[in-house]
């Protein structure tokens, strides 16, 4: 049998070809149509079992083992629609592809070898939309999972070049789309109307004075605000758009509570109607000490241990917590790999260094490996 570790040495130039062509065919959330093919003829081709679902281009692929239980990795597949130079298209702007890869060739290194454990490779979509890890959990891809390993690409300020955390913080964050129903009248006689803008200045005001003693870590902002179609007639509607993150899930339900408050009580003082649903949500990451213990055994052992480095706590907000919030009991854990990312996640221009896709596959490779024997 082919050492692993080995193996994906001998590849380097195949991981980096793998990764240009994911790069090149990006699809947006729920059409990752032909970036689930790619990976798919790639694993069926290694002898991986796969199964695929009808609804979306979500699949797993196996590697079977010798007793029931199963250590997993996720990987996701979709990429950000944005505008690149001046052209709106899809873009992998926060290195989806980049996870893509590593999971791949971590299944290909593991396909060369034996486990105990069935070795599960869970590609997902849609995470930029906060809905591929309900809809692989509606698929039952998490049965039998002893161990749920993931990896993300991290900013430079964040996690050095040559460096991993064995494990990425990120906070709960949920969007709100609301509307305000006031009375239209002629801009001449507002006295006959009642304006959902000026509502919305209030409610801004509002949620600005929102506190949660003894945390500050969090945050609730309007992003979007939209009403009036002419300069001389007060609007009958206005349509907002509020971002809330919050460090903990506790602190989530904390402060969403207080924001409905303050959104009934501004419908109540301005004399309008305000509604609003929650979308987008997602949860806090829930620390499991196995899984990153495992994770720094893993680090250690491909970039040193002077290279592990402390757990990376993010402001942003990752759809892999759904697993590890609906599933406690397992233990998880998503590897904050250090890449020299530059200017940041998101940024239509993001690159970053390849030569940390190498060391990234065998992290995740031994990673695999240590829960495999010791799980």
């Amino acid at each position: 049998m082919t050492n692993p570790i080995a193996y994906i040495k001998d590849t380097t130039e195949q991981i980096l070809q793998t990764y240009s062509e994911l790069h090149a065919i990006a699809e947006p959330s729920r059409q990752e149509k032909m970036t689930s093919t790619y990976l798919q003829d790639k694993l069926s081709a290694a002898g991986l079992k796969i199964t695929t679902y009808p609804s979306h281009y979500g699949f797993i692929a196996e590697i079977p083992g010798e007793v029931e239980g199963v250590i997993a990795l996720r990987a996701d597949m979709d990429a950000l629609v944005q505008e690149v130079d001046g052209v709106v298209k899809a873009n992998h702007s926060c290195g989806h592809d980049a996870h893509s890869t590593m999971a791949l060739y971590t299944a290909l290194a593991l396909s060369k070898t034996r486990s105990r454990h069935t070795m599960r490779f869970i590609f997902q979509p849609a995470e930029e939309v906060a809905e591929g890890a309900l809809q692989m959990m509606e698929e039952g891809v998490l049965k039998n999972v002893l161990f749920l390993g993931g990896v993300h690409v991290r900013p430079h300020m964040e996690v050095p070049f040559g460096k991993a955390a064995p494990v990425i913080l990120h906070g709960s964050s949920a969007t709100l789309l609301g509307t305000i129903i006031g009375t239209p009248a002629h801009a001449a006689r507002p006295e006959e109307g009642n304006n959902p803008l000026e509502a919305a200045s209030f409610l801004i005001q509002a949620l600005r004075q929102i506190r949660l003693p003894g945390n500050k870590n969090f945050s609730i902002k309007i992003t979007e605000l939209h009403g009036g179609e002419t300069s001389n007639s007060i609007p009958e509607s206005a349509r907002f758009t509020l971002d809330v993150r919050a460090e903990s899930n506790a602190t989530m339900k904390t402060l969403l509570e207080k924001t409905h408050h303050v959104i009934e009580s501004t419908g109540r003082l301005t004399n309008t109607i305000i509604t609003y649903e929650k979308e987008g949500y997602s949860p806090a990451a829930t620390e499991s000490k196995i899984a990153v213990a495992l994770a720094q055994r893993a680090i250690g052992s491909i970039v040193g241990e002077e290279n592990v480095d402390s757990p990376c706590v993010s402001q942003g907000a990752e759809d892999f917590h759904f697993y590890t919030w609906k599933t406690p009991e397992i233990p998880a854990t998503m590897i904050g790999l250090g890449c020299d990312l530059k200017p940041g996640l998101h940024h239509p221009q993001m690159t970053f260094n390849k030569e940390a896709l190498l060391y990234g596959t065998q992290i995740l490779t031994q990673l695999l490996l240590y829960a495999d024997q010791e799980l």
